[in-house]
């Protein structure tokens, strides 16, 4: 099974979601809760466009990536995003998230236009992880700059089924945002970006609960983190119900999960069926293939153990691959190193 099977088991676009704006007082409640002092912010994110020059993800399966940087310069950022089950407040596992945004100059991959040019066929700035058992996805980054008419944000997308899709964009306290880009002239050579929130198409009708920290961390670079709500349910999730199966089999969360040394990967077959295991990192490399053979139907738990597959201990993706005389059937998830 190659790269490209994998990625089919993870869902396709759906309809969106919308919601009005919020107060700034949120902004200030997000930022207690990491501290513990107060629950999630269970607030549904505001529905945006997908913007100028959006993908399908999907479509090419280098963007399976946690560092999308590639050969793009600028100031490190590492953006993590904590996904929250409306329903029950809850993180939602296993959902997948992707982003993408300009690069310091303004400019983003995938696209010639006027406004645009040289940047057809380049896939810089771009990728998508599967939500970890806390709800929460980590992108290695640049942080972006700004372009007229807009000011400086980050594009994403949470795929919680193939049925459901939230699509929003995130930006960055204004005060920071310039420091930042003061502190770095030589590389964001635009300077301060001109707008404010309420100048800029898509925040001026609110923006609390896009508004990302922004903090700086002891490698030279940035830390931002943003939580957002997305209908469904924590825990297990509308993700749980994707069709690729084909009634096949069921595949069930790895436990325990987080894991610390060893793991079991339980599922049911509801066919006599081939099937296979495989474990793939975070930037997308398949790193084990684990053959089961042909099985009856039935309930099976398969115990992984990563050291003797030359693993470390970390978060990986694995997918249950299952064929027989209907078909070829996948199904992935994520399991989470402690």
């Amino acid at each position: 099974m190659n790269r490209k099977d994998f990625l089919k088991g993870l869902g396709l676009a759906g309809m969106s979601t919308m919601l009005p704006a919020e107060t700034a007082q949120t902004v200030r409640n997000i930022h207690q809760k990491q501290r513990g002092a107060l629950p999630p912010n269970c607030a549904l994110i505001p529905s945006e466009t997908a913007g100028p020059f959006p993908l399908d993800l999907t479509a090419n399966t280098v963007f399976f990536r946690q560092d999308i940087r590639e050969n793009k310069t600028g100031v490190p950022l590492n953006l993590k995003l904590k996904i929250f089950g409306l329903s029950n407040c809850e993180p939602m596992p296993n959902v997948r998230v992707n982003i993408w945004h300009c690069d310091k100059d303004g400019l983003y991959s995938g696209y010639s236009q006027q406004n645009n040019q040289g940047q057809a066929g380049l896939t810089y700035l771009r990728g998508y992880q599967i939500a970890d058992a806390n709800g929460e996805v980590n992108f290695v980054t640049i942080f972006p700059g700004w372009y007229t008419g807009r000011i400086c944000h980050i594009h994403f997308q949470v795929y919680v089924s193939s049925v459901y899709a939230a699509i929003s964009q995130l930006t960055f306290p204004i005060a920071e945002k310039n420091a930042l880009y003061a502190a770095n002239s030589s590389l964001y050579t635009k300077g301060a970006d001109p707008l404010g929130f309420n100048q800029d198409n898509i925040f001026s009708d609110g923006y609390s609960f896009q508004l990302a920290t922004l903090t700086a961390n002891a490698s030279g670079g940035y830390d931002a983190y943003l939580e957002v709500s997305v209908n469904g349910s924590g825990t297990s999730g509308l993700g749980s119900l994707e069709p690729e199966t084909g009634g096949q089999f069921s595949m069930g969360q790895n436990f325990p999960n987080p894991y610390e040394g060893d793991t079991t990967i339980p599922f049911t077959l509801h066919n006599a069926s081939d099937v296979e295991i495989g474990i793939w990192d975070l930037q997308g490399k398949k790193v084990a293939s684990l053959p089961q053979g042909r099985l009856a139907s039935g309930q099976y738990k398969v115990p992984i153990h990563l050291a003797s597959l030359g693993l470390a201990q970390a978060s990986y993706a694995y997918q249950l691959e299952v064929k027989n005389e209907n078909g070829v059937f996948r199904q992935s998830k994520m399991m989470t190193g402690k």
